[in-house]
């Protein structure tokens, strides 16, 4: 059921989607050039890899030594503008019609992190990861990392179509008020360390 719910709801949204698509592309074009979209390697179900497709949001700038400078001095006013709204998660939804991904759960997070669960917070791997999911309706990126894979399981356990409607339902409400984008002192989330 959740498979074909999230389906049905892209196919439903398809002609607005598309739309949207085509403006930031062209946007992130004008102003930051080629590649458009931006892939890496995540975890998803049972920690299986795969390449979550984004819009860029940030630079190529890399400093004297040739390294990638930090996201802070790279990521753009429009990348500000995308991730607030959550716009750059657009090309997610071929993720999901992939399979790779579902709507809702627990967002999917870099793979060197993999190795520093606690054997409780893995089992956010037990479920699809998604585009939105419970962490984020309840603090996004301005809660700690515990208690964003404790939310994380919570939803694990807990989860159906109903409350997938109701936390795409509350996603909406956080977008427009732009809650919850940034922790603390960074532009989004503090790197994960592991859990003492």
């Amino acid at each position: 059921m959740k498979r074909i719910f999230d389906v049905f709801f892209i196919i439903l949204f398809a002609p607005i989607l598309l739309l949207i698509y085509i403006l930031i592309a062209l946007i992130v074009k004008l102003k930051m050039g080629s590649p458009i979209l931006f892939r890496q390697s995540r975890p998803g179900l049972n920690s299986c890899i795969f390449k979550i497709i984004k819009f860029r949001t940030m630079t190529t700038k890399k400093d004297t030594k040739g390294i990638l400078m930090a996201d802070s001095f790279r990521l753009t006013t429009f990348g500000r503008f995308l991730r607030s709204t959550s716009l750059d998660e657009l090309p997610s939804l071929w993720n999901v019609l992939r399979g790779e991904m579902s709507l809702v759960g627990p967002r999917p997070l870099l793979e060197e992190y993999l190795p520093l669960y606690s054997e409780k917070q893995s089992r956010r791997h037990e479920v699809k990861p998604g585009i939105t999911g419970w962490a984020q309706i309840n603090g996004r990126n301005s809660i700690s990392w515990n208690d964003k894979f404790d939310l994380d399981v919570w939803y694990v356990d807990n989860q159906s179509i109903l409350l997938d409607l109701k936390i795409l339902f509350l996603t909406l409400k956080k977008v427009i008020s732009r809650d919850g984008i940034s922790a603390k002192d960074d532009d989004t989330m503090p790197v994960f360390k592991g859990s003492k």
